[in-house]
């Protein structure tokens, strides 16, 4: 997925001066002191290493400078490589201490007792904005509890990713998951080179694998919360995951990392992940040879529907121990109405929850002079079409949530590809977690 750090960095800067979830109610506006006190406050936020170093120079070095500066604030960034972000929010909530704004990059559920409630922030953003996207409120609220346990800003679409060259040397576009088995199959047997898309405990394969789950009409809840894992559609989703594999993949995608899948279409080695845009944007910026050859394509088309979850939601949780709650919830306000700024700072990586803010997103996209050819990326014009949030149709909960990080997907589709268990056995095996996990949360009224 992306060029993850593997240390955590600190960047200090010091500057003084001067939805159906939404209908549930309106509360209060966020009241921030309108006068800045002698004392300079202070906000630490962490967020990860973004795969476009444009992205943390301008946040980092211009956007958090100015706000501090205007609200009479030293703000304090540590950036943190996305396959760690987890394991230092369980320290902080250990020591009920730590960053007063905590990004994840999937929905954090399981922090909701740790979290404020974001309903505000969402309401002010609304008012001042127009309204967040389903997906983001699906990511981000417990319809149990009604409480929003974090503030979703963007959402980053997980296209396919193929080699044009390669594709049309066997008259194929990858428009569909037959497609893509059929023309794989073709390309590995005539050009040694195969199909990359993970089957190992990492992020990409969570969100690959539910892409094929969700269109092929299978997925691990209702709409309701219930789950619904064990059925003929997640069946038919494996036995077609193990023919994918066996005729167009290699072993290697069995210990893949979140980086895997980048170095493997950016070194020509194979023909098609499905990826964000880091794959795209890492061959234009580094001018590499292939990168006429890299072009995008909508989330797969399976049996049922055209449907993926996002690669990526960037979700704010903003902690009950913050020292600076006010200012945290400040600072998502006037980030959001600055976020054409940071749309642009990510080339056009990270989309907007709250789609007023870019009002121009389907002009920007359609020509982009970095790329090759300059209209490559209005493919994502329709994102909204096929991107939904993990736990679709239902929301983002602890459950599914725990199911996410437990690697329970990846597992399943893993062990039958590779025939250590028969696709029936695999789905047994993963329903059981599914209902053990589901049980635990329920018990514990969050879902």
């Amino acid at each position: 997925m992306h060029s993850a750090g593997h240390r955590m960095t600190r960047r200090q800067f010091l500057r003084r001066a001067g939805s159906a979830a939404m209908a549930t109610g309106v509360g209060a506006y966020i009241i921030i002191p309108g006068r800045a006190s002698a004392q300079q406050k202070m906000l630490k936020i962490l967020q990860w290493s973004h795969f476009v170093p444009g992205y943390d120079k301008w946040f980092n070095d211009t956007y958090v400078k100015e706000w501090g500066a205007k609200h009479n604030t030293n703000v304090i960034v540590d950036n943190i490589g996305l396959a760690k972000i987890n394991s230092p929010a369980v320290d902080e909530v250990a020591a009920q201490k730590g960053h007063d704004l905590y990004m994840f990059v999937s929905p954090p559920p399981v922090y909701e007792d740790q979290a404020i409630d974001h309903r505000d922030i969402y309401e002010e953003c609304e008012r001042k904005y127009g309204k967040a996207l389903d997906l983001a409120i699906k990511s981000t609220y417990n319809p149990k509890t009604k409480k929003f346990y974090a503030f979703a800003d963007s959402y980053v679409p997980d296209p396919i990713n193929y080699r044009k060259d390669l594709w049309d040397a066997v008259g194929t576009v990858p428009d569909t998951w037959e497609d893509i088995r059929r023309g794989g199959r073709k390309i590995k047997l005539l050009h040694d080179k195969p199909v990359g898309i993970g089957l190992a405990p990492e992020h990409d394969t969570n969100y690959a694998m539910r892409a094929i789950m969700y269109s092929f009409g299978a997925s691990e809840q209702d709409a309701d919360g219930n789950p619904i894992l064990k059925s003929k559609e997640t069946l038919e989703a494996i036995k077609f995951v193990k023919a994918l594999y066996e005729e167009t993949m290699i072993d290697e995608v069995l210990t893949w990392d979140t980086s895997s899948n980048n170095r493997f279409m950016l070194s020509e080695q194979g023909s098609l992940a499905v990826n964000p845009i880091s794959i795209t944007r890492t061959a234009e910026n580094q001018k590499l040879p292939v990168d006429g050859n890299l072009w995008l394509a909508k989330a797969a088309q399976g049996p049922v529907r055209r449907l993926g979850p996002y690669g990526v939601i960037d979700a704010y949780v903003i902690w009950k121990f913050a020292e600076n709650i006010d200012g945290a919830k400040q600072f998502l306000v006037d980030y959001i109405g600055n976020f054409r700024q940071g749309f642009l700072a990510s080339e056009f990586y990270n989309f907007p929850c709250f789609p007023q803010t870019v009002p121009d997103l389907k002009t920007l996209l359609a020509r982009d002079d970095k790329a090759n050819p300059p209209d490559k990326y209005k493919v994502l014009e329709d994102a909204l079409d096929w991107v939904t949030n993990v736990g679709y149709p239902g929301y983002a909960n602890a459950a599914i949530d725990e199911i996410f990080n437990a690697w329970v997907i990846p597992t399943m589709f893993a062990q039958a590809a590779t025939g250590k268990l028969s696709p029936e056995d695999a789905l047994n095996q993963a329903d059981a977690q599914v209902q053990r996990i589901f049980q635990k949360w329920r018990e514990r009224g969050k879902i």
